[in-house]
Formats: C-alpha cells, sequence, structure tokens
C-alpha cells in the first residue's frame, strides 16, 4: 500500500510471469469484484494478461498485512495469507507446477499501442456472475508478454 512513497511499477519481462497473487486460508473463500491493470507505455510485442486461479503457489515477494486494504474502511482486517514468500504477494521469481487451473479473465496486448486496453484494462463483474476463488487456493494476475514493460496490476474481492 502506497505511504510515504508512490505505488511502486514492476517490469513484466519477456516469459510467463504473476505480477499479484492472492493466497486465500483455509477458511475463506473470496468472490471477485473487479480487478485490472496499466502499463507505462504500450509494449512493443503483443502478450497476454490473464486472471487465473491455482492450485500451486508462485514464489512471490511478500504482502505485509497492510498491503491488503479492505474496501470498507470499518471492516475487520483481511485474511489472505500473507508473510510468506509461497501466500499473497508480487512480482513473482518462480511459477511453480501448475496441475489446475481456471480462467476468469484474459486480454490480449497489442503491440505498440499507447490505448486502451493495451495501456490500460478494468473490468468489474454483475454481482450475479463475480467468480469465487475456493479456499486454499491462489489467485493470480499473470502476465506473458514479448517484451518487458513497466506494469501495476490491482483486484478488488469480498470475503
Amino acid at each position: 500500500m502506497a505511504t510515504t512513497t508512490a505505488t511502486a511499477k514492476v517490469t513484466t519481462g519477456t516469459s510467463i510471469k504473476t505480477m499479484l497473487q492472492l493466497a486465500t486460508p483455509s477458511t475463506r473463500q473470496i468472490q471477485l469484484i473487479s480487478w485490472g491493470y496499466s502499463f507505462d507505455a504500450g509494449p512493443s510485442s503483443a502478450g497476454v494478461v490473464e486472471l487465473i486461479q491455482t492450485d500451486v503457489a508462485a514464489t512471490v515477494t511478500a504482502h505485509v498485512a497492510s498491503g491488503l486494504q479492505p474496501l470498507d474502511p470499518n471492516a475487520p482486517a483481511s485474511l489472505m495469507t500473507t508473510g510468506s514468500t509461497t501466500g499473497s504477494g508480487y512480482t513473482a521469481t518462480a511459477e511453480g507446477t501448475v496441475a489446475a487451473s481456471r480462467l476468469f479473465d484474459a486480454v490480449e496486448v497489442a503491440p505498440s499501442s499507447s490505448s486502451a486496453p493495451s495501456v490500460c484494462y478494468s473490468y468489474q463483474w454483475m454481482p450475479d456472475e463475480r467468480p469465487i476463488v475456493a479456499v486454499s487456493k491462489f489467485l493470480r494476475v499473470r502476465v506473458t508478454m514479448g517484451a518487458a514493460v513497466n506494469m501495476l496490476c490491482w483486484c478488488t474481492w469480498d470475503e
């Protein structure tokens, strides 16, 4: 969560990479409300951004609990698993071997574009169509880019 500095963008690299991961605990599922991303420039090569549920964690830079903010300022703290490189976090260094996944959304990113949806994308589900991420699973914003660009991404959910 941004405090005394601006939110940091992270490079996508040029192979498959999890940019954001949320780990549900064994006691709670989550319902997705919205998600999105932005790049600081249009990529020189095409790519794909996907929102998926997986059964295996990527190795990530661990979120601290204050990095996961509830929409309602009066709500209790999130129960997402934090403090571990295989929990909730960002910018993966290893993807793990995924045996099962569910695709919630995918966006093809056009090369050399400076307009939406290539540079910015945001999607909000209608209440009756919101995906549910099961207990003990991982929600990932994952990218595969032909050329590296800097990215910010986010997810909004209800616990």
